[in-house]
């Protein structure tokens, strides 16, 4: 058994060597995902600082702050494969993927917590499993979409969104409390750059059908 632990993990560390630099940082920002879930779920105030009550306002601060920092490695991975020529086919796999699993995890994370409604979610999560679906139909078919100005779009606004609805209940910070009039401002922002990203999650996913209707004839057999 520990022969074949050990063999196994010298299979990843071999495969791992072998990815580009860009695919690492983007394998990096999936692996950082239960590092921004711990941040913003869990009480760990009470347990590192439990006679330090300001920690508590810091938390969601700092769990938006993961958050913007792990969704950055987007824009980082996609300069560094460009620029040192490792455009990649598992490189165009994992980085949708990690940008669909970090949504995702921080959508459903605001649902437990009571802050997002989850129909919110949903048509999000949705629209995801709806295009990875169409991809694949569209690759089987040999086509190849490529990443239109509206997803780009969707995943700024969707990313903003989020940051904002970890910290709109949190506008006082180091227990200096938050002006009534701010808390409304930002509240009401957050919900229109919400409700903007759902608008435009539906709208792209409508636009990227358009792309891959062609695809979607056929055959869904092979010819005897």
């Amino acid at each position: 058994m520990s022969e074949q632990l050990h063999h196994n993990r010298e299979v990843t560390e071999k495969v791992f060597l072998k990815l580009s630099l860009a695919s690492k940082i983007t394998l990096a920002r999936v692996l950082f995902i239960p590092l921004f879930l711990a941040v913003l779920l869990t009480n760990w105030p009470l347990l590192l600082f439990p006679y330090f009550e300001l920690a508590y306002s810091l938390q969601p601060w700092l769990a938006a702050l993961v958050f913007i920092l792990i969704a950055a490695t987007d824009a980082i991975d996609g300069h560094v494969a460009r620029k040192r020529k490792e455009v990649t086919t598992f490189g165009k796999f994992i980085d949708p993927l990690a940008d669909k699993l970090l949504v995702t995890a921080a959508l459903l994370a605001l649902v437990q917590m009571a802050v997002l409604p989850a129909w919110i979610a949903f048509i999000i999560v949705a629209r995801e499993f709806i295009i990875s679906g169409l991809r694949m139909v569209a690759t089987a078919n040999g086509g190849i979409i490529e990443v239109s100005g509206l997803g780009k779009l969707k995943t700024v606004l969707q990313s903003t969104a989020i940051v904002m609805f970890i910290v709109k209940d949190h506008t006082g910070i180091l227990g200096i409390p938050s002006l009534p009039l701010i808390e409304q401002g930002v509240s009401l922002l957050a919900w229109a750059v919400m409700l903007a990203a759902v608008a435009i999650t539906v709208v792209s996913l409508w636009d990227y059908y358009k792309k891959v209707s062609e695809f979607l004839n056929g055959p869904w057999t092979k010819a005897d």
